[in-house]
Formats: C-alpha cells, sequence, structure tokens
C-alpha cells in the first residue's frame, strides 16, 4: 500500500485527542507481520499519540488517539463504561428490514486466533444492535451500533443472524461482482476473471461520539474510502 500522510486523514484535532479516518489494509497497534501502523505513523506527527481503541487491519473509518496519558485514561474509563457511541456501516447480502435488532451473544476470543466464535458459557458479554440505513436489490446497508468492543464483534454477530456482511471470507460472507448487479456485464479484455467490486470485508467506522478532557461531548466522522463508495455506487445505480 502507499505511504500514508498521517495529516490527510485527520479528521478533528483538539489539545488532547487526534481523530483520523483509517485507510483499509493497514494495522492499528504494532503488528509482527507488518513494520506499518498507525501508532508509529501517529508518533511521527505527535511523540505521545497513542490509539485509544482499535480496528481491524482491514476496516477503515474513526479512530480515535490521545495526545496524553491523561487522555488516554479518560477515553478508556469512558469505552469501560460504554459511554462512547459507535457507529459502522456494513453491506450484508439480501434485502433486511432491522430495526434496532439486537445480538446478545458472548465472544470467546483465543489468544493469537484470527477469528473468534460464540460461546455461551466461557464468551464474553457482546451486544450489537442492527438498523437498515439503505435496501437495495438484493444487498442491504445497515447501521451497526456495538455495545461492548469484542474482536470481529460486528462480523459474528451479522454471521449469526445469517447475513454476514460481503466480501468477509472467514464468517461466510461472499464477494460481490458487478456481473451480479448490472444485467449485460462484460468482462474487460484484460481481465481472465472477474473481480469482486471490493476485495476486503465491507465494513467502515463511520462515527465516534465521546467526551473530551474539557466535558464537550465530540462527534468524528469519517467519510467512506474510495473502495467503500464504489460498492455503493454501485448498489445505488443498479437498484
Amino acid at each position: 500500500m502507499k505511504k500514508v500522510d498521517f495529516k490527510e486523514i485527520i479528521v478533528f484535532e483538539d489539545e488532547d485527542y487526534i481523530c483520523i479516518n483509517k485507510p483499509p489494509f493497514i494495522a492499528t497497534l504494532e503488528d509482527r507481520n507488518d513494520p506499518v501502523n498507525i501508532n508509529k505513523i501517529a508518533k511521527e506527527y505527535h511523540q505521545e499519540a497513542h490509539a485509544c481503541h482499535r480496528l481491524d487491519k482491514e476496516t477503515s473509518g474513526i479512530l480515535a488517539l490521545a495526545k496524553s496519558t491523561e487522555a488516554y485514561r479518560n477515553l478508556a474509563i469512558q469505552f469501560e463504561k460504554r459511554k462512547v457511541q459507535k457507529m459502522y456501516h456494513a453491506v450484508v447480502a439480501g434485502k433486511h428490514d432491522y430495526d434496532g435488532v439486537s445480538v446478545y451473544l458472548p465472544i470467546e476470543t483465543k489468544p493469537g486466533a484470527t477469528s473468534v466464535r460464540i460461546n455461551k458459557q466461557e464468551g464474553k458479554e457482546a451486544e450489537t444492535i442492527f438498523f437498515t440505513e439503505k435496501a437495495y436489490k438484493n444487498h442491504t446497508l445497515l447501521r451497526c451500533y456495538p455495545l461492548t468492543g469484542r474482536m470481529h464483534q460486528i462480523r459474528i454477530h451479522l454471521a449469526c443472524l445469517k447475513t454476514p456482511i460481503v466480501c468477509d471470507a472467514t464468517y461466510g460472507g461472499l464477494p460481490v461482482f458487478l456481473s451480479q448487479l448490472k444485467k449485460r456485464y462484460n468482462l474487460p479484455q484484460d481481465q481472465e476473471e472477474e473481480l469482486p467490486i471490493m476485495k476486503r470485508v465491507a465494513l467502515h467506522a463511520v462515527s465516534l461520539t465521546f467526551t473530551n478532557m474539557k466535558g464537550e461531548t465530540i462527534t468524528a466522522t469519517a467519510p467512506y474510502p474510495k473502495d467503500f463508495n464504489v460498492l455503493i455506487k454501485q448498489l445505488e445505480k443498479h437498484t
């Protein structure tokens, strides 16, 4: 991936916090398999910057970083007490009318695992609420509100509803091809086989609402990256 210009991805900044629109395919924290990560890039911009939470490597969207230990602790407590509101957009297959559907299923995460599972006996408490943002011909754009912050929470909870996120092979999500949306589709001459519209899990962190060190309520919003935007435009166009 191309080098990330940290200044270009900042969507909010005050004396204590920086909120960025994290690009897909970059880890939030140190990753032994990849020397590039948001924490490392952020420290070049502000020496004390540190991510207050994390997004999956493939997931794009809003991410908050603190500029001091005090600011980090302030937001960490808000996350712990579930006072931070997180809102994501996800694209799933099929038409669904979710009006505040709640999935309350405990999630088990094993050390070093690349996926999670539901375990009602030993899993940690996890809840996500889902709303339909827009239904297309054969797909649905959902608003997702995770009330807890477990690994892959939105992804596995949607899989439990039998509506996994498109392109999420880990939890049963299938890719979306233009030939599925467009009646008359011709494969480009320079391609031997059709490529999916999106090459990652169709999940984007849209907004984050929290209280800053002055007691002010902050809502930081991240616009769609190019690949997510292309998928939505194609769904709109062929509905």
